[in-house]
């Protein structure tokens, strides 16, 4: 087991900015931490610093409470499954499986052992004898998980392993690391991907990365916390548009009331007035910011029905058939549009007109720096 502390950590190339910037992170002994971001936000150059495949240009990185700024990869205790498998054409799965352990003068009997408990476990005692390029996708990444496990390492580090596969392995594969991860709960993980469906049925902790200007301004790292935690508590516009698909809606706002209760806007496209339960400390009458909501959390309703919350009227432009639901596509002022999720039988077509209640609960609003205003409804209620 291996706990992981980054303090101060830095990264950049030569004389270039740093392309990762003042992160200070904690990953505790067995958690499963995901780095997610959009392309370009170091994601994998912070996990190759803690393999030891890059070094740190400033800051300490600890692991298991050993500084390793200049502990060579392969003493560092962790194990890297990589986004294009690694694996050694000419070898077999076994061979594939087995060759850190060689490696590492790992007595005979012992590598036969761990390597043939690795295939049962990854269902691959029948494929042993093969090589790479009589195996599918998924069996590949398989391997080069099982090479990973049989190392029995203190960390386990994984840079985008689903991406060459398609939709329907991923999903398998998905659920294959969360169940490994549940049987080698000794181990800690840190899982690099773009996929949000990965990180939020994955992690127990998600560590979500700005890229370009946000860098500089804020630093590498735009929120760490749980999955629900971000998507119901995102604390910039940036984690709030990222988490969730389809993204939140975004509709500019002017702020026509403040009070113990929350804060009181008006939409600027439709005139709606929305409450919200956030505090309005800092803020002031007539300010410019941003609502936001989430397409499945607009509820279809009745145009006259009664509600405390606010209720958004707008006239379908596109109505997408999922099956189990829809999605549809709502007219706002300037070409803007506001996407709701309808049930999948929902008999809305272009060009009608239908209404939607905003759940004060589940409203968000944004300065006009992108940073979100605190909510006023306490933690439990999003557990």
């Amino acid at each position: 087991m291996a706990s992981i502390s980054l303090r101060g950590v830095q990264k950049s190339y030569g004389d270039g900015p740093a392309v990762i910037r003042n992160v200070d992170l904690e990953i505790g002994e067995n958690e499963f931490c995901v780095f997610l971001g959009p392309s370009g936000c170091g994601k994998s150059t912070l996990l190759r610093m803690i393999a030891g495949l890059e070094d740190v240009t400033d800051g300490d990185l600890s692991i298991g409470g050993r500084i390793v700024n200049d502990v060579p990869s392969a003493q560092r205790g962790v194990a890297m499954v990589f986004q294009s498998y690694a694996l050694f054409p000419h070898m077999s799965v076994f061979e594939n499986m087995a060759f850190g352990l060689k490696l590492a003068k790992t007595p005979k009997d012992e590598i036969d052992r761990k390597v043939r408990e690795a295939a049962r476990i990854l269902q691959l005692e029948a494929l042993l004898e093969r090589k790479p390029k009589a195996l599918s996708g998924g069996q590949r990444q398989r391997v080069a998980i099982g090479r990973a496990i049989v190392r029995e390492p203190g960390v386990f580090l994984f840079d985008e392993p689903l991406s060459n596969l398609d939709a329907t392995l991923r999903g398998q594969t998905r659920v294959e690391i969360a169940r490994l991860h549940k049987q080698f709960a000794r181990a800690s993980v840190v899982y690099v991907t773009h996929d949000q469906i990965e990180a939020m049925t994955l992690a127990d902790k998600i560590v979500l990365l700005h890229a370009g200007k946000d860098t500089e301004r804020f630093g590498s790292i735009a929120q760490i916390g749980a999955p629900l935690e971000l998507y119901h508590r995102p604390n910039s516009r940036f984690v709030a548009g990222f988490i969730g698909s389809p993204r939140m809606n975004f509709l500019p706002a002017r702020v026509t009331a403040i009070d113990a209760s929350g804060v009181g806007i008006r939409l600027d496209a439709g005139n709606e007035t929305v409450r919200l339960k956030v505090d309005g400390t800092g803020l002031s009458l007539g300010q410019a910011v941003t609502f936001g909501v989430r397409p499945e959390h607009l509820e279809l309703v009745d145009a006259t029905s009664a509600s405390q919350d606010a209720v958004l009227t707008r006239t379908v432009s596109l109505v997408e058939q999922l099956g189990e639901h829809s999605y549809l596509h709502l007219d706002e002022a300037n070409g803007a549009v506001l996407v709701a999720k309808a049930p999948g039988d929902t008999r809305l077509k272009q060009g009608d007109r239908a209404s939607f209640r905003a759940p004060a609960s589940a409203c968000h609003l944004f300065t006009e720096d992108g940073l979100a205003v605190a909510s006023l409804e306490p933690v439990e209620h999003y557990a």
